[in-house]
């Protein structure tokens, strides 16, 4: 396995559209969302783990979370557990393992990965991961795996690539927002867009003089440690200081100004497990196309719902098409699928009662 290989494994959000089973203090990235036996975050890792040593994996996470990354993963060190002590979007937390890892080996190549999305085809990934780790050993890259689109989907960003680049990795013209539905019918109709799945990967040598050149302020202020880092003084330092960076993703930090960044179209399946209908696809169902997890039920007239109990309850459903239902502890939520953006809204008025 190759010691240059390094992975920053993002465990910090707080997935509030699975509200109820996902919530602050237990979030999705901790649950096993699929009834599969291995929560996301101990799928991601095992994944990861295939061909990067499991001792170069570093998990970002919240500070609140660190005891549920070492109990979830044992054989995870706590010096590979990086604590944010404030809520700063994706850059901050990127430039500060990056630098970390540079100074552990500066011949290290990293992916940056998401801990809750969900891929069944390991091996392919494995095979893509591969693909972009040689290209960026031997190029200055900033690379992404873009996410083939299978239907117009508005709540993902997209990424632009050149139509008249033959190679298998290609070259980004640009990264889009979030588009409205006809957009995205054009997106997909033209064929060189792909979706942003949040995955990239680089040398530490190209995502760091990135940053020195687009975000020279956030740079400077982390090279301040640069000493501390991988020592007993390191966790003074960010508690201290981390809290000062901008407020800012790595797609706005760098991504959307840097010229030498590429994607590989990718060639495993995936879904990010986004939301309760995002996740309804990923379950086995039955012939009136109802996802069950964790319950006993009896469904008469009930069509394309989605049931999770966390008890091994018997819940009855009679004349409901299209609806979420979740049992968990002292909630049930009863919720139409067609509205399951709201539930973000809707956890917040739930935490005020």
């Amino acid at each position: 396995m190759n010691k240059n290989y390094y992975a920053i494994l993002m465990a910090g959000g707080v997935g509030s559209r699975f509200w109820p089973v996902s919530t602050t203090d237990l979030p999705k990235q901790f649950h096993d969302m699929l009834g599969a036996g291995s929560t996301l975050i101990q799928k991601t890792f095992s994944r990861l783990s295939k061909i990067i040593p499991q001792e170069n994996i570093l998990i970002l996470t919240n500070e609140r979370y660190n005891d549920l990354v070492l109990e979830q993963l044992p054989m995870v060190k706590q010096a590979q557990v990086l604590l944010e002590p404030a809520m700063r979007n994706t850059a901050p937390c990127i430039l500060y393992a990056s630098l970390k890892i540079q100074k552990m080996n500066p011949n290290a190549v990293m992916v940056v990965a998401p801990s809750d999305h969900w891929i069944e085809d390991e091996d392919e990934f494995a095979r893509n991961l591969q693909h972009c780790f040689d290209f960026c050993e031997k190029d200055d890259a900033l690379m992404t795996l873009g996410i083939q689109p299978t239907f117009p989907n508005t709540g993902f960003g997209y990424i632009e690539f050149d139509k008249s680049d033959e190679n298998e990795i290609k070259k980004v013209n640009q990264f889009r927002e979030k588009p409205d539905y006809e957009t995205a019918k054009s997106f997909l109709e033209q064929g060189n867009f792909l979706w942003n799945g949040g995955i990239f990967i680089w040398s530490a040598k190209s995502i760091t003089a990135s940053f020195e050149k687009f975000q020279p302020q956030m740079n400077a202020l982390f090279l301040q440690g640069i000493d501390c880092y991988n020592t007993n003084s390191e966790n003074d330092f960010i508690n201290k200081n981390y809290a000062n960076a901008e407020n800012i993703s790595i797609d706005y930090a760098i991504l959307e100004n840097a010229k030498n960044v590429y994607v590989l179209p990718a060639t495993f399946d995936w879904n990010d497990l986004g939301t309760w209908g995002q996740l309804h696809e990923k379950l086995d169902k039955d012939e009136n196309n109802n996802g069950v997890i964790n319950a006993k039920v009896v469904l008469e007239n009930a069509t394309n719902n989605i049931i999770r109990s966390d008890a091994d309850k018997l819940i009855v459903v009679d004349g409901l098409h299209d609806y979420i239902i979740v049992d968990k502890e002292g909630i049930l939520l009863i919720y139409p699928k067609s509205k399951e953006q709201d539930i973000k809204r809707i956890t917040a008025l739930a935490n005020n009662l």
